[in-house]
């Protein structure tokens, strides 16, 4: 069986209300919104300014009172992973386990997100904290596409909303740590 991939494109939105009329015109159904709180972590030895690629990184996320473990590796570029993900009853325990595992905690990632289906493609609308409004659209994929063109896929879909974005590389991890580093 082969690995599945996680590819996804993000963008800062210029114009939020633009964004959901534009979503709704196109009878795309956004769910209420969730909060978010996400713990990053790195593999020891691993720092800002290095390359992620091949690199796995662990996520612990707290959504509605549910703990999820989230593995990361990014494979073509930050973007395009293979992910791992499954709940985990105590979240305590999980932090404790993942620093066993030789990850550290890097930056803490709190948002809203509100999410949609359309085909393939999963979009999610975020609010997050100390950054502000994102779109990321995501699909998942086998072994056998390029991330790459994948990606460019999901751009040209982006840019087809017809609404302000401005996309970023950068994971939300990146974007926090620059942030409060006043990069």
């Amino acid at each position: 069986m082969g690995q599945s991939r996680e590819i996804e494109v993000k963008y800062r939105v210029g114009d939020l209300a633009a964004l959901e009329a534009e979503l709704h015109r196109r009878g795309v159904a956004v769910s209420p919104p969730v909060h978010q709180d996400d713990q990053a972590y790195a593999q020891d030895g691993w720092r800002y300014g290095m390359s992620k690629l091949g690199v796995s990184f662990a996520r612990l996320r707290t959504q509605d009172g549910r703990y999820l473990f989230t593995l990361k590796r990014p494979t073509d570029n930050e973007l395009a992973c293979l992910e791992f993900e499954t709940e985990v009853a105590d979240r305590d325990q999980m932090h404790e386990a993942i620093q066993y595992m030789g990850f550290r905690p890097t930056v803490r990632i709190v948002k809203t997100r509100r999410t949609a289906r359309l085909g393939q493609r999963s979009l999610c609308l975020d609010d997050v904290e100390h950054l502000g409004a994102f779109l990321e659209v995501e699909e998942v994929i086998g072994s056998g596409r390029s991330g790459e063109a994948v990606q460019a896929e999901l751009h040209a879909f982006a840019l087809s909303l017809g609404v302000e974005l401005a996309r970023t590389t950068d994971t939300y991890d990146s974007l926090i740590r620059a942030a409060s580093a006043g990069v």
